[in-house]
């Protein structure tokens, strides 16, 4: 199998990479407003993020 690998996406690449950070940001942004955790991605593990969070760890 023949993969061509960049190092950069395409242009299409990008916009939809930023659309995804966009839609990304706003609905953390909302939780954050509504007072719901979030989890995320961090140093390589699920953490939990936001005033209620459990005191549980994943």
């Amino acid at each position: 199998m023949n993969t061509k690998h960049t190092a950069t996406p395409s242009p299409e690449g990008q916009q939809q990479l930023e659309t995804l950070r966009l839609a990304v940001a706003k609905t953390l942004e909302k939780k954050r407003r509504l007072g719901q955790y979030a989890v995320i991605w961090k140093d390589g593990k699920p953490t939990l993020q936001g005033e209620d969070a459990p005191l549980t760890a994943l």
